[in-house]
């Protein structure tokens, strides 16, 4: 692999990954050796059939125009069992939070940190005041509702943003307290809850609250049908909520926002529904197992998630940017440090959730990068403003530097790690002592 080339592009970007696209250039991925542990899509779907129906109608989907967004909305909303007048679909989560932002957003936005990082960044880019409610380390990044509401009334924010899970830790928030987050913020402009990983969830049953937000003149419910279905490249979501907020942002909305792919996928949902439902629980357990399987390495902190992904702390004193470098240029294990997300550090990595033999593969190369021999690293040779530090001054709670992250520099050939009692829990708490 030309690993120069490939790591440089992590560098020039601050603000996300390089794309599989761009590394493919770079020539990380030869013969697609890439195993993509970054780019949080459900491996279960589309079934290769989908695909190869796909593939024979690639040249009419290139051809032609698409239908209107009205049309792609009536068909979504008659197969999820939703009011046209409630929805508005755009070319992607991003498109939405975009047009919330511009349409909804008028002086401050709050919203807990780690967390998405559009949420944080649309509007600080239109002039808004951010107001960032760090999530604490130590209480595993949960969100509790009562400090957050707390929070808001001390900032004077007139608008509220959750992500149910949250991105990157997979926090959940079960639906009665999201219904009394609600209830305790009904006199602001706006409540976001966005759901783009609900359907990844299994902590309870029906954990949404696009019902609800339908009802109340105040709420969006922001969902994700790219990182639902697989299918990031298509760029297409929802948002719910009552009729005058939802026919606001369609009223705003480009004229054929929506593409050929994206119809021909929605049009095709009816009859796949079961293979949908199928691929949501082979999702499901491949979390647990991949859970399981992490917990198992020393020193490696690894936080409950209801998303396709699962956020994990990096042993005391390994670097995310260096061992991300190694991964991908040593074993082609591609996968995201959360260095550039606000409240987090470069010593948390986000992976996503995949199939068996793919975890087996991320394991066998943590260990070896992690606990194994020396060996030539792809080191920074700056190391950045820590996000906590960066969440401070835009607004947020006082920071409370994260146990474990330290300033310095990148450690030289492996991450200086050994294996000590062979269990992690153990290893965090002899640590502590």
């Amino acid at each position: 692999m030309a690993g120069s080339n490939v790591t440089a592009l992590f560098r020039a970007s601050t603000a996300h990954s390089p794309s599989y696209f761009t590394l493919n250039r770079a020539g990380a991925g030869e013969a697609g050796q890439i195993t993509d542990f970054c780019i949080p899509c459900n491996p279960y779907f589309p079934t290769p059939a989908m695909f190869a129906e796909l593939g024979s109608r690639i040249r009419e989907i290139l051809t032609y125009y698409p239908s209107g967004a009205d049309t792609i909305t009536a068909e979504l909303c008659q197969v999820l069992g939703l009011n046209p007048q409630t929805v508005a679909m755009g070319n992607g989560s991003t498109e939405l939070i975009t047009w919330i932002d511009h349409l909804l957003v008028h002086e401050s936005l709050a919203i807990p940190v780690p967390t998405f990082g559009r949420w944080t960044d649309q509007p600080m880019e239109t002039g808004k005041r951010v107001d960032m409610f760090l999530l604490r380390e130590d209480h595993g990044f949960g969100l509790d509702p009562e400090a957050f509401v707390r929070f808001i009334r001390t900032r004077g924010s007139r608008v509220a943003v959750i992500c149910n899970p949250n991105n990157p830790d997979g926090g959940f928030l079960p639906k009665q307290q999201v219904i009394g987050l609600l209830d305790a913020l009904a006199d602001l402009d706006l409540v976001i809850v966005d759901e783009s990983f609900l359907e990844f969830a299994d902590a309870e049953p029906a954990p949404s609250v696009a019902a609800e937000a339908v009802l109340r003149t105040n709420v969006i419910v922001l969902r994700s049908l790219g990182k639902n279905f697989g299918l990031h490249g298509v760029r297409f979501g929802y948002l719910v909520s009552n009729p005058s907020l939802a026919g606001k942002v369609r009223a705003a909305l480009p004229k054929w926002n929506l593409n050929s792919f994206a119809e021909t996928v929605v049009f095709m949902l009816k009859e796949h529904r079961q293979e949908y439902t199928d691929s949501l629980l082979a999702a499901r357990r491949d979390r647990a197992a991949m859970t399981w399987r992490l917990s198992t390495l020393p020193g490696l902190t690894v936080y409950p998630s209801q998303g396709n992904f699962v956020f994990v702390r990096l042993p005391d004193g390994a670097d995310g940017a260096v061992l991300r470098d190694r991964l991908l240029t040593e074993h082609g294990v591609l996968v995201r440090d959360c260095a550039n997300k606000v409240g987090s550090s470069s010593q948390f990595l986000r992976l996503v959730v995949r199939p068996q033999q793919d975890v087996d593969l991320l394991q066998s190369a943590l260990e070896q990068v992690l606990y194994g021999p020396p060996a030539q690293a792809y080191a920074p040779t700056v190391t950045p403003t820590p996000n906590w530090q960066r969440a401070a001054s835009a607004g947020g709670l006082a920071p409370v530097r994260p146990q474990g992250q330290y300033p310095s520099a990148a450690l030289p050939g492996a991450m200086g790690l050994g294996y000590t009692s062979g269990t992690a829990a153990v290893d965090r708490l002899v640590g502590r002592v």
